[in-house]
């Protein structure tokens, strides 16, 4: 697989290389595309002997993996429209009829975000509508959502229906020229490996349009279609309800709270989600409030960038006294929190900040409700290989177990059943990339109920004067200070990452990786590509390996945590560093002076940045 731009700054994904399969594959698109967009782009191209456009819609197929599909909308194989929904839904479609025999019975749930490309005719909604006339041309029982709903909606209703599979159309926080088709298995976590394989085989295996399968109005006067909308928004509030542990203290807060949700779905959700814990509701960024596939507002719709996206919120917030800032991502599976410091500055927490105090929160709510102390072993808390270690320091110190995985909330899902069907209790699930799974009713990030457990918290600080920021200080005291930063490089070049990855396994020597980093002595090397860890005794990594994607952790003697890898959906090398010191090791400027160091040590030595001509993200300090 390579990674390719589809359009300049714009949606990328994972393709096969198979340049040469484009005429036959244009040929079968002109006979079995029905829509009329993307049918006359096609034909045009063809009849001007456009090769170069005609190679970038038709030179690749997209890709199915862990994550789905993501790319840009538009004509071709390459990209996601009305004919490629059709084809890799008929592939699913045929691989969970190998995998259940109750599929017809029990049904999957299909949900989508508010994304749009008139140019090619497609939209989430569509693309969903789609899927469902699939499904219900083989006789399965759909639940379609009549309306956008968050992310989180779809896992939710995978399990508490018992249905075998769900479907969510989104981009999640992508360009506004992207869309995606993301998967969830029977237990409501992300599928993981050997599904996405079996399904992309049976998508290659079923690319002819089945008969009425583009006959929308098919679903529309079905049995087999049924509306979850509803009882799901009622059944997943009365859920979120038995989180909230302060509800007469939250009725009386004067805490002002601004919620944005970026253009995307979640402004009506999350004051559902404040009037489930009896908060006033949050006063709503106006001009980003309403679902707009356009993103008029922000230049790319995605609250992990920071300051640039929060403007309006800042502005709002500045006008109406509110101190606290939470923003969604367009389909409010991520959350971002800015807080406003004494300074009159404000403070946009990182993913790993707001991880480590959602993590305190929740144990101190469980230690209060779960006063035995014997229960603590059955306790868990998860969070991927690439955030920060405090968790793991917590954990140490109030005797519940942490467990990393893999990046992706595929794996803290998945093991998160895992430990539920055990018997256990899973407190807790974050990634550095803002994601928070705070209940486990659902197996997957949440910035919905994430929104609302914050401002709880916020409103149980404030009745002691304390601050969100005062008491991470108070966490890394007592835990021991964990310091991060993290940010990437741009490489459109499958070649060069390549050879960035293969340098450094062969740094001093052949097999043989770095010893030091500029003045940093490395004491440890895992590398989950080649599956080899140093600090093992067999020299074998106990986190599972995956050759097809780059991911190497360097630890350093000063107590500094390095982790370089490719992104699987975007043309990245992203980089996460972190220095953990025991508590008592207090002096905050030097550590964080130590860590800028390293980083800077790491770019230089490692990326190699002007001979691997890599593109910095603009403004990463």
């Amino acid at each position: 697989t390579l990674f390719r731009s589809l359009l300049d700054g714009g949606g990328c994904c994972r393709y096969s290389e198979d340049g040469d399969n484009m005429e036959p594959a244009a040929q079968d698109w002109l006979r079995w595309d029905r829509n009329p967009k993307t049918l006359e782009i096609v034909k045009r191209l063809v009849d001007n002997g456009n090769t170069e456009e005609l190679q970038v819609a038709f030179g690749s197929r997209m890709e199915f993996g862990t994550a789905g599909l993501r790319a840009a909308m538009g004509a071709g194989t390459s990209r996601m429209n009305d004919l490629t929904i059709i084809q890799t839904t008929q592939g699913f479609c045929r691989y969970l009829e190998k995998n259940f025999d109750s599929l017809k019975k029990r049904g999957v749930v299909i949900g989508y975000d508010a994304r749009a490309h008139p140019e090619s005719g497609g939209s989430s909604k569509r693309f969903a509508r789609l899927a469902a006339a699939v499904f219900i041309s083989q006789g399965v029982s759909v639940y379609l959502f009549s309306n956008i709903t968050p992310t989180p909606f779809v896992p939710y209703a995978v399990s508490h229906l018992n249905l075998c599979a769900g479907i969510m159309v989104t981009a999640s926080h992508n360009p506004k020229q992207d869309n995606g088709y993301k998967v969830y298995w029977e237990n409501g976590a992300q599928i993981i490996s050997p599904h996405d394989k079996g399904i992309a085989e049976a998508i290659d295996a079923n690319l002819e349009p089945w008969p009425k399968v583009w006959d929308e109005d098919l679903i529309d006067s079905s049995p087999l279609l049924q509306d979850p909308y509803s009882s799901i928004n009622k059944d997943y509030f009365e859920d979120l309800q038995t989180y909230c542990f302060h509800r007469g203290l939250n009725k009386e807060s004067k805490l002002k709270f601004v919620h944005t949700s970026v253009h995307g779905v979640g402004h009506e959700f999350v004051q559902s989600a404040f009037k489930a814990f009896d908060f006033e509701p949050p006063l709503a960024v106006a001009e980003q409030k309403d679902p707009d596939p356009e993103f008029p507002t922000v230049k790319y719709p995605n609250p992990e960038e920071g300051k640039g996206v929060l403007t309006l919120s800042f502005d709002l917030a500045n006008k109406e006294g509110a101190r606290i800032i939470l923003a969604n991502d367009p389909d409010a599976d991520r959350l971002a929190v800015a807080e406003k410091q004494e300074s009159g500055e404000w403070k946009v927490f990182s993913g790993n900040e707001l991880g480590a105090i959602l993590g305190w929160w929740l144990f101190t709510c469980w230690k209060q409700q779960n006063p035995d102390p014997g229960a603590i072993k059955d306790v868990y808390m998860l969070s991927s290989t690439v955030s920060s270690k405090i968790l793991r320091a917590i954990a140490l110190k109030e005797g519940f177990h942490f467990e990393e995985t893999l990046t992706g909330f595929k794996w803290m899902g998945n093991r998160a059943n895992q430990l539920i069907d055990q018997g256990k209790t899973v407190l807790f699930a974050f990634e550095e990339a803002i994601g928070y799974m705070c209940c486990p009713f659902v197996l997957d990030k949440d910035g919905v109920s994430a929104a609302a457990i914050t401002a709880e918290l916020a409103a149980f600080l404030d009745t002691k004067n304390v601050t969100l920021n005062q008491q991470l200080n108070t966490i890394y005291k007592e835990y021991g200070y964990h310091i991060t930063k993290a940010s990437y490089f741009i490489c459109y070049n499958p070649v060069t990452i390549k050879s960035l990855f293969d340098d450094l396994r062969n740094y001093d020597g052949k097999n043989c990786y770095p010893k030091s980093c500029g003045r940093f002595e490395v004491s440890g090397v895992r590398d989950l590509t080649t599956g080899y860890d140093s600090s093992q005794p067999d020299k074998k990594a106990i986190l599972p390996t995956s050759k097809s994607s780059q991911m190497i952790t360097f630890t350093f003697a000063n107590g500094g945590v390095a982790t370089m890898r490719t992104s699987g959906t975007e043309p990245k090398i992203k980089y996460y560093a972190e220095l953990c010191v025991p508590p008592g090791n207090s002096d905050f400027n030097q550590l964080k002076s130590e860590l800028n160091d390293l980083v800077d040590m790491i770019e230089e030595h490692f990326f190699q940045p002007v001979k691997n001509n890599l593109r910095a993200k603009i403004g990463r300090a």
